[in-house]
């Protein structure tokens, strides 16, 4: 029901409006979850639970899915702190409205028009100056990505010496697997997962890139607690990636 009364609303309200009013719209959905079981820990609602879909759970309130949740008890934690500057690609429009309350200076990057952006940065050829960030958070992006080196040591010249870029991608065992003749949509999706996506990285294989432009990184794993009151997946793999040169 929540897949069809979505598509409804795109087939009639330009994208523009949905996101200026989106928020709005949720709450309406939102009445039909309230209760004290869950809790989203971005808008901070109590739910009686979260929406299933596709092995995810969506807060009916913000929208948020479980990697944004997960993503955000990261940050929130270990993170965030004032007057840092933050740079941020194709974000869910949950994290950004919390991110643009915070004490720190935010911005938010999209090419695709499908996110809630202040920039529209190529992460292949940002068009900013050397070591503009303290951190960048690049989520689910470099799948999408051609020539990936090039974004990541674009990502690393942007970033403040001792700053901090927080990675994760759909992840798969063994080697990453691309074909860069592989280039039709349908294709894409039966090879990669998604249509729109040119490879699946292995976590050791996306390390092993991220070191060679430079990065330091660390492999965090964070699994689910019983209960699981904040809707988190079983298991969510994050690169930390730093620099220190």
């Amino acid at each position: 029901m929540y897949t069809r009364i979505k598509k409804i609303i795109l087939k009639f309200i330009p994208r523009k409006y949905l996101f200026r009013y989106e928020y709005l719209i949720r709450y309406v959905y939102y009445l039909n979850f309230m209760g004290s079981k869950f809790q989203c820990n971005i808008c901070d609602k109590k739910l009686s639970g979260f929406i299933q879909i596709n092995n995810d759970m969506i807060c009916p309130r913000c929208g948020s899915i479980q990697r944004d949740r997960r993503l955000w008890q990261l940050l929130s934690d270990e993170f965030l702190i004032n007057d840092i500057t933050i740079l941020d690609f194709s974000p869910s429009r949950s994290l950004f409205r919390v991110m643009k309350r915070g004490d720190h200076r935010y911005e938010s990057t999209d090419l695709s028009g499908d996110f809630l952006s202040d920039k529209s940065y190529d992460i292949k050829n940002i068009d900013s100056g050397n070591e503009n960030y303290d951190l960048i958070i690049c989520y689910h992006v470099l799948e999408h990505i051609d020539e990936d080196s090039k974004a990541m040591s674009e990502l690393l010249r942007v970033l403040k010496k001792d700053g901090c870029c927080i990675i994760q991608t759909p992840f798969k065992n063994g080697e990453i697997y691309e074909n860069y003749s592989i280039t039709s949509p349908e294709e894409r999706e039966k090879h990669f997962g998604q249509s729109d996506h040119v490879r699946i990285y292995s976590v050791d294989g996306l390390k092993n890139r991220l070191m060679k432009v430079g990065f330091q990184v660390e492999i965090k794993n964070y699994f689910r607690k019983d209960p699981n009151i904040n809707g988190f997946s079983e298991k969510e793999t994050i690169l930390i990636c730093k620099k220190y040169k």
